[in-house]
């Protein structure tokens, strides 16, 4: 990990006049050689040792409302904090912890995305998102895969952000085949070629025929998840076709 150097002038420009030697620990030592050394340990884990320390003290002033917002910085998200006071409540007492919840939350309080956003998704359902999913050249947007099995029929947890939807695409075959479709959590859209386009919520079930044009993928405003079982058949294959243009997927709705 490439070592990033800390800068602190809070010690000099509040107490260089009167206490000169402890703003230079403060600057110079605590900050530009302790918290430098992220080779070590990276910022982020520094953040959430010290505030982890100030929890416990019940030390909540300006100095935890700093470590806070630096916490922030170093990437602790909106949702890992919640749970990162949560623990600590069970160890340093529930007094602390809800004082330092009345902080964070204002320091938190800026709109849900990227990362806490994502986490906050999955903790609304009993599958993982997975990694990101290895077929993104036909997706718009970022999605995510998540083999739930791989023994008698296959399938798996597929995740769409917000607008995120696959190329139009089609399953091949020359009997059988097919795919089927589970909504697991969110909001989404199914549309096969020529027809109107089916809201998928959590527990509808979508089946789409071998050899049918269509597409499927999340709602512009809600994070979406569904099941994936690809139906066995012989001379099976999937082909990936154009996107979903844009004036396509807004034209039906998809909001």
């Amino acid at each position: 990990m490439a070592q990033q150097k800390i800068t602190q002038t809070a010690g000099q420009r509040q107490l260089g006049d009167f206490a000169p030697e402890f703003a230079h620990l403060n600057d110079d030592i605590l900050f530009g050689e302790v918290w430098s050394r992220n080779d070590l340990l990276s910022l982020r884990d520094r953040s959430l040792v010290t505030i982890t320390s100030l929890i416990s003290q019940g030390i909540t002033d300006s100095s935890l409302g700093y470590h806070l917002q630096e916490a922030k910085k170093n990437g602790i998200t909106r949702v890992e904090i919640a749970e990162i006071i949560t623990h600590i409540a069970f160890y340093a007492g529930w007094p602390k912890a809800w004082a330092a919840f009345n902080m964070a939350k204002d320091i938190w309080a800026d709109s849900i995305e990227g990362d806490d956003a994502k986490a906050e998704f999955e903790r609304s359902m009993i599958f993982p998102i997975g990694e990101p999913n290895p077929y993104s050249d036909y997706f718009s947007g970022k999605s995510y895969l998540a083999a739930v099995s791989t023994e008698q029929i296959p399938f798996f947890n597929v995740t769409f952000e917000p607008g995120c939807r696959n190329n139009w695409h089609i399953h091949k075959a020359a009997s059988g085949g097919g795919q089927m479709l589970v909504g697991v959590a969110g909001r989404g859209w199914y549309q096969e070629e020529g027809k109107p386009a089916v809201e998928i919520v959590p527990g509808t079930v979508i089946h789409i025929p071998a050899n049918v044009k269509h597409w499927h993928g999340a709602a512009s405003d809600s994070w979406f998840a569904h099941l994936a079982f690809e139906i066995p058949g012989e001379g099976t294959s999937n082909v990936w076709l154009e996107p979903v243009a844009d004036d396509e997927y807004f034209a039906i709705g998809a909001r």
